[in-house]
């Protein structure tokens, strides 16, 4: 089929230049400093797609094309939440995997901004069609491949692989960073059977005499929710991978068996365009320099310091106290989990430790004293810099699974007697608090200004919560903060990560409560091999300095429970936010127009994709999106736009990038 050549108005652009000739068609685009990269693709289906791949008029790769395997499962819609649904174990049932064909026919181009997107038809894979779209994205060497693909069969989830391929040598060497940060390469033989490599940053770098190309996932987007952040070797590299694809590839790969815990892949619904989908990154030096510019995007992996916040990470089930603390082993002068999370720039760290492995309803000896054994180590552990907090998911006496956290040591047993009193006072440890109902729990948050909420909320062990309990008077009290946000269920069609608990918040604030969602983690063993910052995220805190720990940490409660604070998967960030000067958690009074303006700072990696601002009227949810298709990768801003918010009673603002990274303000209460 012939390519169909892009209007001529696209020719006379600076940033970019299209030219056509017979199935070949060539794009240029603007690189950033002062440098142009340029791909040609080649429509003869005899033919690799990528017949060349070109920076500051040095060829890196030529003759690539793009592989996709896609593994097809049944997601359960019916045992407990619908799409919802965590507790799956997808790869235990039937499945099969297919290698996507494509077939090049009809030819798109769609400048957007600054990218632009080339859209070949003919893509398929078992019930799965649609198109190849590859976005180039304008001011940097970053290009991104996607196999865009639906299906209209129910109850349907996937993974994927993906990768470039060569049929002749295209690579000198193919290299990696390993988990201890350390650079690896190797020379490319076609003659080498794929291997599944173990590395940090989940990038494949492929260099020739021209330079390097770098292959790797969306951070956070490629990484369906698991309970541990187990390295399970995302990329590949060699020939004959999965024994599907002959040729020699560089790629990105998914584990099928995840965790060997609830593995629930993506939801794939019916109608919805799955994006499978890498990116590129171009230099014209060698592997090293390329891995550097990927990691940029990522902050190192890291969360970078933002003056006037202090991040905050929460519900950690590493279980130090029992399975080391209390088991009579070496305690280490530095653990493993501390210093990773020390590594990855998170200054507050709030526990889940006794996750069903220890004795939260007594024998009071025995409770006591893990409780004493956890409060000792968070304060040796903790410094001016790093705070390691005490926390359980308790899960009783409200119903569904929630999260509690106390502003300093707080000696409690989730258990009373009837001839025990209420509150006890222990010679050694003060007072002791016997809890036997969920107004005795809420009692005893209201006395130590303890907060709760609802932990994983409408899935998992919350299927239903809080919806369940909204009308409960623990529910309403300002003790119970709300609920916390992860990315579950993953989807691959969406802008955003999960909209679960979003909107869950949406609801709440509809609801006439002023709470408040923190993200969480609820992730289990942490350590430095680990691929920690694919399932991570952070709560930006509005603290000027840290709490010591022998003074207690209430002002890290009162940020949390009063929003002040923005939330981030870590490559977006909120320096600032205000509507009609006033900032998260602050009440806002309106004029009778109820004009108002947003003003957001941003500083972000990846170029954005769109900010939009959430607002309700107590009974429906309102949007306002402002496409931001002409940011680049790498900038800050100033964002001001107006919104009417007349008889609206609150309202948000998320923000979200190109490679589904995101961060969310908490809300401003309207009058």
């Amino acid at each position: 089929m012939e390519p169909r050549k892009p209007n001529d108005t696209s020719l006379v652009e600076t940033t970019r230049k299209y030219t056509a000739k017979d199935t070949v068609i060539s794009f240029a685009w603007a690189a950033g400093n002062g440098s142009t990269a340029s791909i040609t693709l080649d429509l003869n289906n005899k033919r690799p797609l990528f017949k060349s791949i070109e920076l500051a008029n040095k060829k890196i790769a030529q003759n690539l094309d793009p592989e996709f395997i896609l593994t097809v499962g049944k997601r359960d819609l019916v045992s407990q939440n619908g799409w919802n649904i965590f507790f799956d174990k997808v790869p235990n049932k039937p499945f099969q995997a297919y290698r996507v064909a494509f077939e090049k026919r009809n030819v798109t181009v769609t400048d957007k901004g600054s990218r632009s997107v080339i859209r070949i038809d003919g893509v398929k894979g078992a019930s799965f069609t649609g198109a190849l779209e590859i976005t180039l994205y304008i001011g940097s060497p970053l290009f991104n491949v996607a196999a865009v693909l639906s299906t209209n069969v129910d109850s349907t989830a996937i993974v994927y692989d993906a990768g470039l391929v060569n049929r002749e040598k295209v690579w000198n060497r193919v290299a990696w960073s390993d988990t201890k940060d350390q650079l690896q390469t190797t020379i490319a033989n076609r003659s080498d059977t794929s291997k599944n490599l173990e590395v940090k940053y989940r990038t494949i770098i492929g260099e020739t005499d021209g330079g390097s190309l770098a292959v790797f996932p969306a951070p956070h987007q490629y990484f369906y929710p698991l309970d541990e952040a187990f390295n399970l070797r995302f990329v590949w590299a060699g020939s004959n991978y999965r024994k599907m694809i002959p040729d020699y590839g560089i790629g990105i790969r998914q584990d099928l068996y995840g965790d060997r815990r609830f593995v629930p892949w993506f939801n794939a619904p019916p109608k919805t365009g799955q994006r499978l989908n890498f990116f590129c990154l171009l230099t014209t030096e060698k592997a090293g320099v390329a891995l550097q510019e990927v990691k940029k995007f990522t902050h190192n992996d890291s969360y970078v310091p933002v003056p006037g916040y202090k991040t905050m990470s929460s519900h950690f089930h590493n279980e130090f106290i029992m399975s080391v603390v209390l088991k009579g082993k070496p305690i280490p002068e530095k653990p493993n989990f501390v210093e990773v999370f020390k590594n990855t720039g998170v200054d507050i760290v709030h526990l889940g430790e006794f996750h069903y492995t220890a004795h939260p309803k007594g024998p009071d000896d025995q409770r006591l004293t893990e409780l004493k054994a956890l409060f000792d180590q968070c304060k040796r552990l903790s410094d001016n810099k790093f705070l390691l907090l005490p926390g359980e998911e308790p899960n009783e006496f409200f119903g569904g699974h929630w999260m509690q956290f106390f502003p300093k040591p707080v000696y409690w047993i989730m258990s009373r007697k009837p001839e025990m009193p209420f509150v006890t006072d222990d010679p050694k440890l003060g007072k002791v608090y016997r809890v036997a109902n969920k107004d005795e729990m809420l009692k005893l948050l209201e006395i130590e200004k303890g907060l709760a909420w609802t932990a994983h909320a409408r899935t998992k062990g919350s299927t239903g919560f809080p919806d369940k309990y909204k009308e409960e008077a623990f529910f309403k009290s300002d003790r119970f903060m709300g609920a916390a946000w992860k990315a579950i269920p993953g989807d691959l069609s969406t802008p955003t990560l999960s909209r679960r608990v979003f909107d869950l918040l949406d609801d709440m604030n509809n609801w006439g409560l002023k709470k408040t969602i923190i993200a969480e983690a609820d992730l289990f063993t942490i350590e430095p091999e680990n691929e920690l910052y694919a399932h991570l995220n952070v709560n930006y805190l509005q603290l000027d300095k840290l709490p010591e720990f022998k003074n207690g940490w209430q002002p890290v409660l009162d940020a949390m429970q009063k929003g002040r604070f923005f939330s981030s998967t870590g490559e977006i960030l909120f320096p600032s936010f205000t509507v009609n000067g006033k900032g998260a958690g602050e009440t806002v009074q309106l004029d009778a127009t109820g004009k108002a303006n947003i003003v957001l700072d941003v500083n972000w990696t990846f170029p954005l994709n769109f900010i939009e601002a959430i607002y309700g009227d107590g009974k429906q949810v309102y949007r306002k999106r402002i496409d931001l298709n002409y940011t680049k990768a790498f900038g800050k801003q100033k964002f001001t736009f107006p919104v009417n918010l007349k008889n609206m009673k609150w309202v948000r603002v998320e923000a979200w990038d190109v490679a589904v990274n995101g961060a969310f303000t908490q809300s401003i209460w309207l009058k």
